[in-house]
């Protein structure tokens, strides 16, 4: 800064003798513009105050006291006309300064704000990740749900279809088991008895004969019309209970198949409802129909157990067996079978499951609420 303030010292010193000699006395433009200078090259006020000190020594030297008096007057004046330029910039620096540090104090405010907003944002965006990947969740979730749905419609629909082809079949079969059977028997005895009324006078001699043969016909037909009656709904079951209907039951599965059979149950399951001892007695009746049908075994076990506050029911034989999972929904099968073996279970709340493979025995388990402990009954008895 030395080199760059000897040309303003020399201008200083020619306009300060300019002015203390009164030649610029009017005009103090010249004394501003050495502030402006000074600014420029950047002075400060003490060496500003140097610079004019050591002129005015210079200029007073040998002058008379008095004249001194005048020109250091002269010389504050043009001093303080330099210095407006230096306060100016003083001023318009703190003010500058000041902005600055407004600006600053608004810039870090706005700054922590910012910071704010993107912790903010950041935590947002998080949360929109954590939704959107719960929303990815919840699609699978509903279609898997839905695929399951359609799967359990579909299963309905052929559940549904099924029941309406074996109702009618039941009907067509009924009918014409009625019509061949029962009708013709009975008609055979009315003819039979037609001709006693009209042989009786003549000839007594066949007359008992002819009446062991019409009762024989009577019996039959009475057979015939308890074994459907069996076959709708068993009286035994409504009458003596799940036991005796299943032993009954057995009992004629061996006569009519050849498949012997073996039965075991304790006598808690007789305290089941109506509806549990129901599905208990179709389960075993289907059961016994598939194992005469397909599956060309000898020995049936049944077993009714207590398992914790479930009732346990085994069926199993050792027949030829079969792919369990394929034979549920096999839609060429025209009866109800396994499927209508589940639905019957699951409808109280139980489960229904069959373990078997092609070449080996078929286990049937069916496990269904033990409901009469809720009433405080021991079904373990």
């Amino acid at each position: 800064m030395k080199n760059q303030s000897k040309p303003l010292h020399k201008r200083y010193e020619k306009a300060l003798a300019a002015h203390l000699d009164g030649s610029a006395e009017s005009d103090l433009s010249i004394a501003r513009e050495l502030g402006g200078g000074a600014v420029k090259i950047g002075m400060e006020t003490l060496d500003l105050a140097r610079l004019h000190e050591q002129v005015m020594l210079v200029l007073l030297d040998g002058k008379p006291p008095a004249l001194k008096l005048s020109m250091t007057a002269r010389g504050r004046a043009f001093f303080a006309e330099v210095m407006t330029r230096i306060e100016g910039n003083r001023l318009g620096t703190r003010e500058a300064t000041a902005q600055l540090k407004t600006m600053t104090e608004t810039l870090t405010r706005r700054t922590k704000e910012l910071a704010t907003r993107n912790e903010e944002l950041k935590n947002e965006v998080i949360q929109r990740r954590l939704v959107e990947e719960s929303l990815r969740k919840n699609e699978t979730t509903t279609s898997r749900l839905l695929k399951k749905s359609r799967q359990m419609q579909d299963e309905l629909r052929q559940l549904s279809r099924r029941l309406l082809t074996v109702q009618e079949e039941e009907r067509k079969r009924i009918s014409r088991e009625l019509h061949d059977v029962i009708a013709q028997t009975l008609t055979g005895i009315n003819l039979r008895l037609a001709t006693l009324k009209a042989q009786i006078r003549a000839n007594a001699r066949n007359f008992h004969q002819k009446i062991a043969i019409i009762q024989r016909l009577v019996v039959k037909s009475v057979e015939i019309v308890h074994r459907f009656a069996r076959d709708l709904r068993p009286a035994v079951l409504d009458d003596l209970g799940i036991i005796p209907a299943l032993e009954s039951c057995l009992k004629i599965f061996t006569q009519e198949s050849g498949i012997r059979t073996f039965f075991t149950a304790f006598a808690g399951v007789e305290k089941l409802g109506k509806d549990s001892c129901t599905v208990l007695y179709r389960v075993v009746e289907e059961a016994l129909k598939n194992a005469a049908r397909h599956s060309k075994a000898s020995h049936v076990k049944v077993s009714i157990q207590p398992h914790g506050e479930m009732v346990r029911m085994d069926i199993q034989d050792d027949g030829k067996g079969f792919q369990a999972e394929s034979a549920v929904f096999l839609k060429r099968n025209k009866r109800l079978g396994l499927l209508g073996m589940r639905e019957r279970v699951e409808m109280i709340g139980g489960t229904f499951t069959i373990e078997s493979v092609p070449g080996s025995h078929t286990k049937v388990r069916t496990e269904i609420p033990a409901k009469g402990r809720k009433f405080g009954i021991s079904l373990s008895q």
